[in-house]
């Protein structure tokens, strides 16, 4: 990775995960989703024993990593904190938004519970700000059917612009689907295009002139957008966390070159 022993917070622990042996992957992926959202579930489903956990370093949050094959290739999943937003206004929340934003994973599935969807898409679309690479997982999707909840999957797809995979993950109800969509998705098999959510005219030019100054200084390596909507949201926590980013891929490519 060209990082350092002195790293800390999210290039530690992508150090930490580059350095273990038994890291050999095609493609890591990373699981986002609301408390009680069943994404343990999920996560046990598709990485079975092939698992073990690590703490963030400099939080007191503890992370799972897993590993699983499909298609011949070997996916390493990686499973959040439970958390409502990427706002950082929590350990778990900042550890989320960094590993989504700074960790580079090459797709997000965000587990939603399909009782309560509504709650759950504020998360979805605040992933979706960050990379297009989105999956949304709808679990739980047999308590919805018996709380006579009927999702339109097609639509939701449609509305989302991107792909939704219902599962039942406590019997490993739709995870072969969840697989296939991974696949095509982390590995460039799937074209596309999350819908964007647009806001107030008055932040939209708020956003416009602060992107304008943004895609100076991050020269394509993050969402300028999805930075300067942080930034008006009046998070701090970002800012050091963009420059300790930008240094470490700079030395990155100095040492590649």
């Amino acid at each position: 990775m060209g990082l350092t022993t002195q790293s800390t917070g999210i290039y530690a622990f992508v150090e930490e995960m580059h350095q273990d042996p038994n890291f050999n992957t095609d493609a890591v992926i990373a699981l986002a989703g609301n408390p009680n959202t069943g994404k343990s579930t999920v996560f046990n489903g598709l990485t079975g024993l092939n698992q073990h956990t690590g703490n963030w370093p400099g939080k007191t949050v503890v992370l799972a990593k897993g590993i699983y094959e499909h298609r011949g290739k070997k996916i390493t999943l990686v499973d959040l904190p439970g958390t409502y937003s990427l706002l950082a206004n929590s350990a778990d929340e900042q550890v989320a938004r960094d590993f989504i934003c700074f960790g580079n994973p090459d797709a997000t599935v965000v587990v939603a519970d399909a009782t309560c969807l509504e709650r759950n898409l504020n998360l979805v679309l605040q992933v979706m700000e960050i990379t297009p690479k989105t999956i949304l997982c709808l679990n739980l999707i047999d308590e919805a059917k018996r709380k006579a909840i009927r999702i339109d999957r097609n639509g939701l797809e449609r509305l989302l612009g991107i792909p939704v995979v219902p599962t039942v993950a406590r019997d490993k109800g739709g995870l072969a689907e969840l697989e296939n969509t991974i696949h095509e998705v982390a590995l460039g098999k799937r074209q596309m295009n999350p819908r964007q959510t647009i806001y107030h005219q008055a932040i939209e030019e708020a956003l416009r002139e602060l992107q304008a100054e943004l895609e100076e200084v991050l020269q394509g390596k993050l969402n300028s957008r999805w930075v300067a909507l942080r930034l008006l949201d009046g998070d701090s926590s970002i800012i050091d966390e963009i420059r300790r980013y930008l240094i470490t891929s700079t030395t990155q490519v100095g040492k590649e070159v």
